[in-house]
This record gives structure tokens, C-alpha cells and sequence, in this order.
């Protein structure tokens, strides 16, 4: 299969309720709708305003990397695996400009026992790599209330 006819066959992950980052509850959220493909990355195509400005004119770095986390995660969930984050690296490669559309992927890596292994991109409209970044993920399901486990499992 082709990474055009992949990307077709995207299907959107559930909301996450009131997450800053992609709650639809939350009114101050960046409203980003993430999709799985077949092959488990996951992406997202999103637009910075200025309610995430760092520099004049640009995303705030802090913004960018939590976008990148998020999208990890939901790899990481999607995959079945009730996780946290207990380490990401972030490189910074090019500012993300206001206003434009950019393109998120990440996917998992590797598994190491409980650990799990992720890298995640967000390109600018020409396709260069902006943002990078690698995470590791580790299993904790006793943090999370089970109904957020069923929706997110179930929608694998």
C-alpha cells in the first residue's frame, strides 16, 4: 500500500474531553484531532495562532513540544498500552510560523519490557522537519480512570 492510499485509510482517535491540546471540551485547547493509519503512526495537521506565540510571529517552543508529546502518546495508546511519559527529547530545527498549516506524525520505535520507544516530527508546509523530538513512555494504568482506558482501547 502506498503512503497516499495509507493516509486514506486514516480514522480519528477520540476526543480527549478537557486536554489543552486536543480537548474539545476545553475551550483554550488547540483543538488538534489526531488519526491513526493503518501502520500505527499516528498524525495531525494543525495551525499555531497567537494564543501559542513565543517570539513575535512564531510558536512558542512549549507549544510545539506538547504537540509532539501528545502525538506520541496517542501512538503509544492507540497501540493498546496505558502509559505516561517519563522522558522526552526535543530538538528545534527550524520556528514554526503563525498561521500556517503544519503536519504532525509520530510513531512507537521500540519496546523494552514496560518501556516504550517513540519519535514524532512536525513539518512545516514544505515538508521540512521543524520540531522533533523522542519520548519514552512507560506503563501506568493505575493513574488513568477506566472509562478513558475503554474509550481510547476501544477505538483501536
Amino acid at each position: 500500500m502506498d503512503s497516499q492510499a495509507a493516509f486514506a485509510e486514516k480514522r480519528p482517535l477520540p476526543d480527549h474531553g478537557p486536554c489543552f491540546v486536543c480537548g474539545h471540551s476545553n475551550p483554550h485547547s488547540m483543538g488538534v484531532t489526531w488519526f491513526v493509519l493503518p501502520d500505527g503512526r499516528i498524525t495531525a495537521r494543525l495551525t499555531f495562532t497567537e494564543a501559542q506565540q513565543g517570539p513575535p510571529g512564531f510558536a512558542h517552543g512549549g507549544a510545539s513540544a506538547a504537540v509532539l508529546d501528545e502525538a506520541m502518546g496517542a501512538a503509544v495508546w492507540s497501540a493498546g498500552h496505558t502509559v505516561v511519559a517519563v522522558n522526552l527529547n526535543v530538538d528545534y530545527h527550524l520556528p514554526v510560523p503563525l498561521g500556517e498549516e503544519v503536519h504532525v506524525e509520530a510513531r512507537i520505535t521500540g519496546q523494552e519490557g514496560k518501556a516504550l520507544y517513540t519519535q514524532a516530527e512536525l513539518r512545516l508546509p514544505d515538508g521540512q522537519v521543524a520540531v522533533s523530538a523522542r519520548g519514552i513512555y512507560v506503563e501506568a494504568p493505575h493513574l488513568f480512570d477506566e472509562e478513558v482506558i475503554r474509550s481510547w482501547l476501544g477505538s483501536r
